[in-house]
């Protein structure tokens, strides 16, 4: 689904005001062997799919007081506008920041070089519409994966939208069903990430997805995402591609935005708001600090190098000099406690690994980055 998706300090409401979340999401891991249970796991299913328009409308909010700039945030929110707190609005700026400097990163290395980016649970995400926008990458192949709920939607407003439209390279082809999109260099995928690996290990993998190169230097993405997955399943997916997918020697690298630190007295009034509107963390507990996140990017082998920073950290550090000012000077934050306290248990994380001595130029602006 969509993640970017969702600016993820939307959905989450804070222990002190309403209205402030985190929000993005993507499936629950299950096999139903009654009705019953399958019927749970379609409303679980649907409370995910309906936290990307909270990460659209806290995008758009961004936008609108000049956090951002996305020409495309307003035409994905289906909804009247909302002015997010100004503590959510700097959270989706510094996220959005944050990650856009790791894909420039990836994309600037070796530009001569044709890459892949893959968004898990991509949602209402802009991002490759803005790069578009910005240059034309026609080395570049974008797949999202989401919902088919979720990608049909997302077409129709592409299909709908002039400017949106003519950033996609011609022939562009829309499936009967209007949830898949297959285009020169962007590919639109109905899919439920639990489908990717089966539930019993002696039976066959999943075929290839199409138009996925498992030999292109290839980024993964997943902005709250997977936290909505069991620990197993989530385990799983990541594994599909680094392990499965993606021999060895392809250079691959996985971003992640999550949240961290539900231990805290602040951690588990953000746990226990989000599970009273129907949103369970199921990644949250074994993979609830930046070390742990780092050692999960080791166990899917990206072991050439990992950094891991929460959104505090870089606000701090990533944001300086007349950005920062610019920032600053849009709205007043007069809750430094509560900014602090709420970017504190927000992350974000990011793995490589070089597939090889050809492979070691493709992430060598990632080396540098503080995490």
């Amino acid at each position: 689904m969509a993640t970017s998706q969702i600016p993820n300090l939307n959905t989450f409401r804070n222990p002190r005001a309403t209205g402030r979340g985190l929000g993005r999401g993507r499936g629950d891991d299950a096999n139903s062997a009654n009705s019953s249970v399958s019927n749970d796991t379609s409303t679980k299913d649907k409370i995910v799919q309906q936290t990307d328009q909270d990460a659209s409308v806290s995008r758009l909010s961004a936008v609108e007081v000049g956090y951002l700039d996305d020409p495309f945030a307003r035409g994905f929110v289906a909804a009247a506008p909302q002015r997010r707190f100004p503590i959510i609005n700097r959270g989706t700026y510094v996220r959005t920041k944050a990650i856009d400097n790791l894909v420039d990163r990836f994309l600037s290395a070796d530009p001569t070089t044709r890459k892949q980016i893959i968004s898990l649970g991509a949602g209402s995400d802009t991002r490759y519409f803005r790069l578009m926008a910005r240059a034309p990458k026609p080395l570049l192949i974008y797949h999202e994966l989401d919902f088919p709920a979720n990608t049909h939607q997302k077409i129709s407003i592409i299909t709908n939208s002039q400017t949106i439209n003519r950033l996609i390279p011609s022939p562009i082809t829309i499936s009967s069903s209007a949830d898949a999109l297959t285009s020169p260099n962007y590919h639109i995928h109905p899919l439920d990430l639990r489908t990717l690996y089966p539930p019993d290990p002696a039976l066959p993998a999943p075929s290839l997805l199409p138009h996925i190169d498992p030999c292109l230097p290839t980024l993964l993405i997943s902005e709250c995402c997977l936290i909505y997955l069991s620990p197993t399943a989530a385990d799983a997916v990541v594994n599909y591609f680094a392990k499965q997918l993606f021999p060895p020697s392809t250079p691959l690298g996985l971003i992640l935005y999550e949240p961290i630190n539900p231990f805290d007295a602040f951690g588990k009034v953000m746990v226990s708001n989000l599970a009273a509107r129907g949103i369970i963390l199921q990644t949250l507990r074994k993979f609830g600090s930046l070390n742990a996140q780092r050692e999960r990017l080791r166990g899917h082998g990206f072991v050439s190098g990992r950094g891991a920073a929460d959104v505090d950290f870089l606000w701090e550090t990533g944001v300086l000099g007349e950005e920062k000012e610019r920032v600053g000077a849009l709205e007043m934050v007069d809750e430094v406690e509560e900014w602090r306290l709420l970017a504190g248990h927000y992350c974000v994380v990011w793995g490589w690994r070089d597939g090889g001595s050809e492979g070691m130029g493709t992430w060598e602006g990632w080396r540098d980055v503080m995490g």
